[in-house]
């Protein structure tokens, strides 16, 4: 030992100059380490949940639950299952043994789930396998709130998902406390019955009319040229216009025998911040990118698009932010700075 120390001592500025370096690229490690907020842990668990709109409760737990039990008690390396049955739905948690091969257990699942998806009644949705990954919950939440018009502030919050998913580090910007745009139809039976148009042929004319048609191309002299019919809805003009029946010489569209009106889907859940109805984005990061230059980054995405709204819309609606990680994550790296620069005592 007192060799080293000699040895150390007649070394003095090569051993200072190690340690120098030594610091220095600890500390630009430490710089381009990324910073999270929630650890990158792979949980073995999968769900899945299955949508049947309209069953009761105790016939998802026959029709639904107990095929999908059958089929997948006997995965490998399968811990423990427990189910939900509830009306218009079903799901399955699956717990696995750690140490667990994911691709192949997925694969195993999806073929078990192949098996049991015959043995469902008809009108069920295709069911869906998610799996548990803490490092997708959202790293910071933008709210949008305020007295506006509920699709203005729906149209505020598409048009900043699109500009948040622009940047390469957001995963993704699910919105919140928004509900879908839909068209509205209301058939009034006076106007078929003067018209002597039935319910069913009405129906019959929207569906088979609102469909992609592969038409194929035809071959000429001067070259292949392909054939496009134009059966889709894209706007409300479509709909209104759609030719339903010919009446002498005079032809009834849908827009004569129903009232046609752009509204929302029925409301499923609500979001609220700081007890205000709010349209919420949460945003999602990419693996492996800084959660606290991300953060900074959406604070000045979000300040930047307010520039661009007209000046009655930036003092009508207001932006704050929730469940911001990057706050946490800045407290402790302040604490473990102040901690690694106390000098050291030798005793």
């Amino acid at each position: 030992m007192t060799g080293i120390i000699d040895w150390a001592a007649n070394r003095a500025r090569m051993v200072l100059a190690f340690i120098a370096l030594s610091l220095l690229a600890g500390g630009l490690a430490y710089s381009g380490l990324p910073k999270e907020g929630e650890p990158d842990i792979e949980i073995p668990a999968l769900f899945i949940s299955v949508v049947f709109p309209g069953i009761s409760a105790a016939d998802s737990e026959a029709m639904l639950v107990k095929p999908m039990e059958t089929e997948l008690a006997d995965i490998d390396s399968l811990k423990k299952m427990s189910a939900t049955a509830a009306e218009n739905y079903a799901g399955l948690a699956l717990e696995f043994e750690f140490g667990w091969n994911k691709t192949k257990v997925i694969a195993d699942v999806r073929d078990a789930m192949s098996n049991a998806e015959e043995q469902f009644p008809d009108g069920v949705e295709k069911y869906s396998i998610n799996e548990i990954n803490f490092s997708e919950f959202p790293i910071i939440i933008v709210n949008l709130t305020g007295q506006v018009p509920e699709r203005t502030i729906s149209r505020i919050a598409r048009d900043l998902q699109e500009k948040l998913e622009r940047n390469d580090a957001v995963l993704e910007a699910g919105i919140a406390g928004s509900r879908d745009e839909m068209l509205e139809v209301l058939i009034d039976p006076l106007r078929l019955e003067a018209y002597n148009v039935t319910a069913g042929e009405l129906i019959s004319v929207v569906r088979n009319n609102n469909q992609l048609i592969a038409a194929g191309d035809v071959k000429t002299a001067q070259g292949s040229f392909s054939i496009k019919i134009p059966s889709s809805f894209k706007d409300v003009a479509d709909v209104y216009a759609l030719p339903v029946k010919t009446n002498g010489d005079r032809v009834v569209t849908l827009g004569e025998l129903a009232d046609i009106s752009l509204t929302f889907q029925d409301r499923n859940g609500t979001s609220r911040f700081n007890g205000e109805t709010t349209v919420a984005l949460q945003v999602v990061k990419r693996k492996g990118y800084n959660l606290l230059d991300i953060a900074e980054t959406v604070k000045q995405i979000i300040d930047t698009a307010k520039k661009d709204w007209p000046e009655q819309m930036r003092a009508t609606v207001q932006v704050g932010t929730s469940n911001d990680q990057s706050v946490e994550v800045n407290q402790w790296c302040d604490s473990w700075k102040a901690r690694s620069s106390r000098p050291w005592h030798w005793s």
